[in-house]
């Protein structure tokens, strides 16, 4: 009992300064650096395009410079999905799969700051960097005969009939056979952050993405392949700052 009456008031203590803080911290907007992790949706993309992770620095009071980096699945936009008679998907013509690692540096501008305790920052913001690809291959599961079946990567000249396809491969099967493409990437957006804390954000960022590689990336072999891939993107983020 003697212990409880000593460890209480300073539980209470302890969470009386921790409500101090966070009220002192509601309105002030000053920081010096963040880390922001993002989920992307893009219109290259699936459902989840791809995920990003990004340090800023203060350079000046309406400035910053940051470092990101992309992690994403590129597609092309001739790509469709059919469903199979086991009841799964899969895509048609497809050969490979395109990751795409996007290191980037970039200017960040604010443009309209919070006001206390309330608002929205906007901000515009200008990335440019290498693009290192991984093109995979896509592999699928198909039926040679009423009883066999064997899972290798898409070719036009052999998987001729779609409805023998029963599915795809596993999971980043076949990731070890990849070929590598080098290229470039540069985006332009606009940032709406929001909360009511310094000590973390949580934002949305709508833009454009040029991504270019030197050589034709073969995703459907039997359509017309790009080096040259441009989409519009949005990423939510969520981070903290200090």
């Amino acid at each position: 009992m003697n212990k409880l009456k000593i460890i209480l008031p300073l539980l209470l203590f302890s969470l009386a300064i921790d409500a101090i803080a966070q009220r002192e911290d509601i309105g002030n907007y000053e920081y010096d650096k963040e880390y922001m992790f993002g989920i992307n949706k893009n219109t290259n993309g699936g459902l989840i395009g791809g995920f990003v992770f990004k340090a800023g620095t203060r350079i000046d009071d309406n400035q910053f410079s940051f470092w990101a980096l992309e992690l994403s699945n590129v597609k092309n936009p001739k790509e469709e999905r059919y469903p199979t008679v086991l009841g799964n998907s899969y895509i048609f013509g497809k050969s490979n799969y395109l990751y795409s690692i996007r290191p980037q540096y970039g200017r960040e501008i604010i443009l309209f700051k919070k006001a206390p305790n309330q608002g929205v920052q906007v901000s515009a913001l200008a990335a440019v960097g290498p693009s290192f690809g991984l093109i995979a291959p896509y592999y699928i599961e198909y039926a040679v005969n009423r009883v066999e079946t064997v899972t290798e990567q898409y070719d036009a000249s052999k998987h001729q009939s779609r409805y023998n396809i029963m599915g795809t491969g596993r999971l980043f099967e076949g990731l070890g056979q990849s070929e590598f493409a080098f290229g470039g990437n540069l985006k332009a957006a606009i940032n709406f952050e929001f909360g009511v804390f310094r000590s973390n954000a949580t934002g949305l960022e709508l833009g454009y993405m040029l991504e270019g590689f030197t050589k034709e990336i073969p995703l459907i072999p039997t359509t017309e392949n790009r080096q040259l891939f441009q989409s519009a993107y949005f990423t939510f983020f969520y981070g903290f700052r200090q």
